[in-house]
């Protein structure tokens, strides 16, 4: 097997890999209904930090190695691609839905490879505008089926959308600068990187710890506490160290225009994720968003590897 191909192979599974991990995050509201979007939220990652700490000791001596700007970016990945992004997932979550906010999220793919097509040697947009037309109509459909399914709430809807596209927003200027640091940085592996952006993340989120808690009602029962920290240090865990890592491994090995399509299994999983958590099959009009998603992607991903025969 060529390198070129070996790359493709495992940075392929480990991006799907870590979808099906980011893909519980959806679901991670409804577990626990009696704390808020921001408690989760810092909960989480201050539990992302807890569990990195120990993990960061013996590699402590490549921190020797990053400049300031490298700190920096950490403190910008860590408000954009974690607190922000996770206030308003949890938020969208908790008013529209996980279905509809997952097919949001959707358009991750669409937006980072606007970006991508920037890069140089990258696939022409004018290739790719016809596949994310097709992705874009899966999200448009589901869209759709969630404001007629609740016609007498659409302000409730239309304040789910508008915190999704901000999660959208938070989560494309992560993907972005996150791929430029890991590429300037070859001596610093993916793992390490992330566990970093743990610690950072943590810090930031210990300023609203205190007001988190104390301005908001949280619940007095045992029960939903202990429910709290188990969902709060199995995401940390699931979602944040493994999959954050697995992400920076395909980030290293695949160009910005491949890991933008691999986002998409992030929307997937969270879907069958929030239809077993619901009970129920998708829907019609589900089903042919979530078909045009997968067309749309395919068709990016064959013309990607058209015009770059190198990964075939």
């Amino acid at each position: 097997m060529r390198a070129a191909d070996g790359n493709l192979v495992w940075g392929t599974a480990a991006g799907v890999l870590a979808g099906a991990l980011w893909g519980l995050v959806f679901i991670a509201p409804r577990l626990t209904p009696d704390f808020t979007a921001v408690q989760i939220s810092v909960a989480r990652y201050l539990a992302y930090g807890l569990l990195a700490l120990p993990l960061l000791l013996p590699v402590r001596r490549q921190l020797l190695k990053l400049s300031r700007a490298d700190w920096m970016a950490l403190v910008w990945l860590g408000l954009t691609g974690n607190v922000i992004y996770y206030i308003c997932l949890a938020v969208a979550v908790n008013l529209a839905g996980p279905a509809p906010t997952s097919l949001i999220i959707g358009l991750l793919p669409v937006v980072i490879t606007l970006v991508g097509t920037r890069e140089a040697g990258a696939v022409p947009l004018k290739r790719l505008l016809l596949p994310l037309l097709l992705v874009i109509a899966g999200v448009v459909l589901i869209s759709l089926n969630a404001l007629v399914l609740s016609p007498s709430d659409w302000l409730r809807q239309g304040l789910g959308f508008l915190a999704a596209t901000g999660a959208l927003a938070c989560w494309t200027i992560y993907a972005v600068l996150n791929a430029r640091c890991i590429a300037r940085l070859p001596d610093i592996s993916g793992q390490t990187w992330s566990l970093l952006l743990g610690i950072v993340t943590a810090a930031e989120c210990s300023v609203f710890a205190v007001p988190a808690f104390l301005l908001s009602p949280v619940p007095a029962d045992r029960g939903s506490w202990l429910t709290f920290l188990g969902v709060s240090f199995g995401i940390a865990l699931l979602a944040s160290v493994i999959g954050n890592s697995l992400w920076n491994f395909a980030s290293r090995r695949l160009p910005l225009t491949m890991t933008g399509q691999l986002v998409v299994f992030e929307t997937l999983f969270a879907l069958v994720y929030s239809f077993g958590w619901e009970g129920r099959w998708p829907k019609p009009l589900e089903l042919i968003a979530i078909a045009a998603l997968l067309g749309g992607v395919w068709w990016c991903v064959s013309r990607h590897r058209i015009d770059h025969p190198a990964h075939d």
